[in-house]
């Protein structure tokens, strides 16, 4: 059964890969008229995005370092879980 699983996910990735390739080299979903750069996929439906957020209210509170800190301690224990878990 284990190896039927192993099977279905490696024929379900090669799928996803295939249709990621298919997508990015027909360009689908782009519009040619708002190009973006390497954003063009998240921002092309919005025109003048930058104007619709207040970027002056999103400062840091805290230095730099802290939050890099945190981001690798949540990191540490994700991944201290994970292995929990996958003991069970």
């Amino acid at each position: 059964m284990k190896k039927l699983g192993g099977i279905a996910a490696g024929v379900v990735g090669v799928l996803a890969l295939a249709a990621v390739v298919v997508v990015m080299v027909r360009g689908a979903g782009l519009n040619p008229d708002l190009d973006f750069g390497a954003g063009a996929y998240y921002y092309a439906d919005i025109p003048d995005y930058q104007k619709t957020l207040d970027w002056d209210c999103y400062t840091a509170q805290l230095p730099f370092v802290v939050y890099l800190l945190l981001f690798l301690a949540w990191g540490f224990l994700m991944w201290r879980l994970w292995k929990f878990l996958d003991r069970k």
